[in-house]
């Protein structure tokens, strides 16, 4: 789908959260697909508990996840015999456990001003929208952006960028197909605090298949950040694609030893029954987890509240 074929959507808490569970559909029914048929009395069986960790490993969830959401599972004494209502109850429970020190909100906190967020993240994995659509939660909370074009070596994400600067009426700073990304960086700091920018958004080359040069490259921004504002970037942002399932917390693996990742974006997750990873990446690895992706409408980028998005996950109202 074009950007300009996208739509602003409705925000409004409702409509997230019907979205919410329209989105997380098939990880949800896949989740209840694995668990089907595991029923017990006021306490499982060793090999009740076997079969649901399994099923919650096959859902994607992890096995540290899994094996966390089994202990309480064998702990739990059910007033009823354990029906898969019952089982879903605590899986939820302790899923939201996992979730809420991570569900933490991107804020503009940076003073002075510009708050330099980098972000990075594999081609493909949507991060050029997820810029824009993060640029859009920005502005609805009244911050004024600028987004910075610092992935140069695709005359591609230059012009995408742009075209979403425009059509969000905010300014963006680009250079040169093949030019040096630091420059780039340098000239929108540079802009963004001559005009009491708040937020500076810098889009980053996403190859991996020299991680050296990435890192270099990476490097070379921070240095030439520093020197206008020790603190800057403030926040690095890894954007993953929840389709890519297990795959995605190599990538965190990855980026974490090449970038200092210091928060999580998740995009995709309506298009995946693998929605679990989420709870994986949580569990694994403990990073702020800023947003989550449901859609490809303009606002469809929100944080997440944990308990909410833990029934989600777990299908139930």
């Amino acid at each position: 789908m074009s950007i300009d074929d996208q739509q602003t959507g409705d925000a409004s808490g409702a409509d997230w959260s019907d979205r919410l569970f329209g989105g997380f559909r098939k990880t949800s029914e896949r989740l209840a697909g694995n668990l089907s048929g595991i029923v017990g009395a006021s306490r499982l069986t060793s090999a009740q508990l076997d079969d649901l960790e399994d099923a919650l490993i096959m859902s994607d969830l992890g096995p540290r996840a899994a094996a966390r959401i089994r202990d309480q599972l064998a702990a739990e004494r059910f007033e009823r015999d354990a029906d898969e209502r019952a089982i879903m109850e605590v899986v939820a429970r302790e899923i939201a456990e996992i979730l809420r020190p991570v569900a933490k909100p991107l804020d503009i906190i940076a003073f002075p001003r510009p708050q330099v967020i980098l972000v990075i993240g594999v081609n493909g994995s949507g991060k050029t929208t997820t810029i824009a659509k993060l640029a859009h939660l920005f502005q609805e909370q009244d911050y004024s952006v600028m987004l910075a074009a610092g992935d140069t070596f695709r005359a591609a994400a230059i012009g995408q960028l742009r075209v979403w600067a425009d059509r969000l009426a905010i300014p963006i700073v680009t250079g040169p197909e093949g030019g040096d990304p630091a420059s780039v960086v340098f000239d929108a700091v540079k802009a963004a605090t001559d005009t009491g920018i708040d937020a500076l958004i810098v889009d980053t080359a996403g190859r991996l298949q020299n991680k050296r040069e990435l890192m270099d490259e990476l490097a070379k921004i921070h240095r030439v950040l520093g020197r206008i504002n020790p603190a800057a970037p403030h926040d690095v942002v890894l954007v993953l694609d929840a389709t890519n399932g297990q795959n995605a917390l190599s990538q965190i693996e990855i980026f974490k030893q090449v970038a200092n990742v210091t928060g999580l974006i998740m995009t995709k997750l309506d298009g995946t029954a693998r929605g679990g990873i989420l709870v994986a990446a949580a569990e694994q690895y403990g990073l702020p987890i800023h947003a989550i992706g449901v859609g490809e409408k303009i606002d469809d980028l929100r944080p997440f509240n944990p308990d909410l998005l833990a029934r989600v996950i777990a299908g139930i109202a």
